[in-house]
């Protein structure tokens, strides 16, 4: 291992703080506190989440919601270190609206409470939150740009005809056709299998677990031939959470995000990977619940579905996606030749991974110029 602790031998870890409240971490941004309004909902099946309107809040401005990945939050589309893509949004004109679904890092669920499904969040957290959203915004288009598994999720709401009518969706990493690594896919099931007896999810914060814990040996793990010699760094870029994967290119991270990436990705889930991994052997977003009519309304594969799409669709990926690999190119191909009626286009962000499309310190320049020029097209 590359990486330091404190000395055992006068210095033992506390015992690891286990978040039990539902209430959200507070927002971390550089805006105007009174253009901020914080809006928590329940969903129809009991989960707590939050919804985050920013902007004046009056006008003719067209509305974005903003969708994050697992394990992320809304935090990763606020970042103060750098211009970020609501402060993108804002300038030009649009009111921007973040979901923290049951996913996200300000809330406790990938450790503690209920488990779910993705099914869950195609069905309750997506449709109820596009709800909340028009409620507001009554007659005003409402766009969805849409990162990683919130991007996955959007798919099977849009396929299930749960959020009709959006006025487009930008779709970054992964849409209807996930497609991961061999090694990715053989460490998930392993991991899945060996450690679903002894851990339920995997942190990213070694200095919270400690070195003498259950975690360390993935943490061992993801430190081999690493060049950083951040544990978090580590278990994220080199490892993925142990899945072999990476999650961006580490030079194009400020170094403030950086030492934020505790703060911006929490730990991952164990027992979401059944579903996962279902989803990645059809190479396609299909549904968990066979047999459990709640979940009737979403098909049981969404690129079987895909007709029901209707609205153009851009699907972003950075070339060097170490996650989803060229997934987003699949879709692309693959719905031209099933689906050649829909608007869909896909975009290629040379020098990028995956999730510093939208935290890298020069995504304001490389990356979100691709988002605006597409929602203008909309308008």
């Amino acid at each position: 291992m590359i990486f330091r602790t404190a000395n055992p031998r006068t210095s033992r870890p506390a015992l690891r703080k286990v978040r039990t409240t539902t209430e959200l971490r507070a927002l971390r941004h550089r805006l105007d506190p009174a253009a901020v309004e914080e809006i928590p909902f329940r969903t129809g099946d009991g989960f707590r989440l939050g919804l985050t309107r920013v902007g004046p809040g009056s006008g003719d401005r067209p509305a974005v919601l903003l969708l994050h990945g697992h394990t992320a939050s809304a935090d990763m589309f606020l970042l103060p270190e750098t211009r970020n893509l609501v402060d993108v949004l804002l300038d030009e004109g649009y009111e921007p609206w973040l979901l923290d679904w049951r996913g996200s890092r300000r809330l406790p669920y990938n450790e503690t409470g209920r488990r779910y499904t993705y099914d869950d969040v195609a069905l309750y957290d997506i449709p109820e939150a596009v709800c909340h959203v028009r409620a507001r915004i009554g007659e005003r288009p409402l766009y969805v740009v849409a990162h990683c598994i919130g991007s996955l999720t959007l798919s099977l709401s849009m396929t299930a005809g749960l959020v009709p009518g959006l006025a487009g969706v930008v779709s970054q990493g992964v849409f209807l056709t996930p497609k991961l690594a061999g090694r990715t896919s053989l460490r998930m099931t392993v991991a899945g299998e060996l450690l679903k007896t002894r851990i339920d999810h995997i942190p990213v914060d070694f200095r919270q677990v400690g070195l003498w814990s259950k975690y360390t040996p993935l943490f061992a793990l993801a430190s081999r031939k690493a060049t950083c010699p951040d544990p978090t760094c580590q278990i994220l870029h080199n490892s993925a959470w142990g899945t072999g994967a990476s999650l961006f290119v580490h030079e194009n991270l400020a170094e403030a995000t950086h030492d934020r990436l505790a703060e911006l990705l929490g730990p991952a889930p164990l027992w979401i990977l059944p579903h996962l991994r279902r989803i990645e052997l059809a190479r396609s977003v299909v549904r968990w619940h066979d047999t459990d009519h709640r979940y009737r309304a979403l098909p049981p594969n969404a690129l079987d579905a895909a007709a029901r799409i209707d609205t153009p669709v851009l699907l972003l990926a950075g070339s060097e996606n170490g996650l989803w690999l060229d997934s987003q190119k699949l879709c692309h191909e693959v719905l031209a030749h099933r689906q050649p009626q829909l608007d869909v286009t896909y975009t290629e962000i040379p020098g990028y991974g995956h999730l510093d499309t939208f935290i890298g310190r020069g995504a304001a320049l490389d990356v979100f110029g691709h988002i605006l020029d597409f929602l203008a097209g909309q308008r």
